[in-house]
């Protein structure tokens, strides 16, 4: 099993949905770094659950216990083990789903593959295992920011059929984000994107959404082409996400539409540099950064376990119907967004070492 992300600023997360503990490893991480709990938690405080109506009433506080690689504040260069307790795991409340798959989860692919699959919340395929993804983020974030001056922002820009203007270029900071529970910095767009979801809810159902994010302050020159392109490593960090199912960067699949005339991105002057005039190109060009802010965007399914009843067949192919009794999202989008902006650092604080 694949629990590792990295070349050189390798994040390995481990624990199930209702064990004891997930947690993560940051190899890599370079030394003499300021590190503390205070720089991870605020992170893990924006993805857990119990925050309101919208998201899973699992009440957990995802209190992060740095256990190695950091003394005094500051990393050894040695790995940094962080660790997170389950404090309200309820492994009980899936015993009557052990002889079907659910739809849609990840149960009958991992019994297949495996021959075994976690009792209770996927195990390692639970959204659970995103808060070890957003521990090494934090950590990743906190390298970039003070070695680079990178900022990382994403926000939800659709949930459903409602979308917000596009707000890319207008710079919204993380307080904007978390102004309302939906996470858009648009208010009108936040307003009925919490109506939808309420919607879903209210109806035993689920739905999706997207995650705009904008990385700021990425120097040109990172990213190794030919098969280790920046975009193509973001494609692979947000397509490992829980739920996510979509990327683009840039224009995106709307550049498809375009001729070139209208897509390429000409270079000007820009305090002394060459920078683009455009950022269709979404900060990459030939998988390598060109010192535009890189914006992507990344699309997520409605969370499969919904309350209302489903037919499907059991392991022996019989005909059952199956209702998840567990507490779960009506959508994900809102908590995604810290797992987004870690995934992104990731990838970043990786590129840099290599460029280094």
């Amino acid at each position: 099993m694949s629990s590792s992300f990295g070349k050189l600023f390798v994040l390995t997360t481990f624990g199930e949905s209702h064990g004891p503990y997930v947690g993560a490893v940051v190899d890599g991480c370079p030394a003499g770094l300021s590190l503390s709990e205070c720089d991870i938690q605020p992170q893990l405080d924006r993805r857990r659950p119990g925050q309101g109506p919208l998201s899973s009433p699992r009440s957990e506080q995802d209190v992060a216990a740095i256990v190695a690689g950091v003394e005094g504040g500051i990393t050894l260069g040695g790995p940094v083990t962080v660790l997170v307790r389950n404090q309200d795991a309820r492994p009980g409340g899936y015993a009557d789903l052990a002889k079907a798959p659910r739809p849609s989860h990840a149960d009958f692919t991992y019994k297949t593959k495996y021959g075994v699959v976690a009792s209770s919340g996927g195990g390692r395929a639970g959204a659970r295992e995103t808060v070890a993804r957003v521990a090494g983020g934090a950590i990743a974030e906190k390298f970039l920011t003070t070695r680079h001056g990178i900022r990382i922002v994403a926000w939800v820009s659709a949930v459903g059929g409602v979308e917000a203007p596009d707000l890319a270029g207008a710079d919204p900071a993380r307080e904007a984000v978390d102004n309302n529970e939906a996470r858009c910095p648009d208010s009108s767009a936040a307003t009925r994107m919490t109506e939808a979801i309420e919607a879903a809810r209210a109806a035993g159902d689920s739905v999706g959404g997207v995650i705009t994010a904008v990385c700021r302050n990425v120097p040109a020159g990172w990213g190794e082409p030919v098969f280790e392109k920046a975009h193509a490593a973001l494609g692979a960090a947000m397509l490992s996400i829980p739920a996510a199912r979509g990327f683009e960067i840039g224009a995106g699949f709307s550049g498809a539409r375009q001729r070139g005339s209208e897509h390429n991105d000409a270079f000007v002057l820009k305090g002394g540099r060459l920078g683009a005039a455009t950022n269709r190109s979404g900060g990459v060009q030939g998988g390598i950064t060109n010192g535009e802010p890189i914006v992507f965007r990344v699309a997520f399914k409605p969370p499969a376990s919904i309350a209302a009843a489903q037919r499907t067949a059991d392991y022996e192919g019989r005909a059952v119907e199956i209702r998840v009794r567990g507490r779960h999202d009506p959508c994900v989008v809102p908590r995604a967004v810290p797992i987004v902006e870690a995934m992104a650092a990731l990838v970043l604080a990786d590129l840099a070492l290599m460029a280094r």
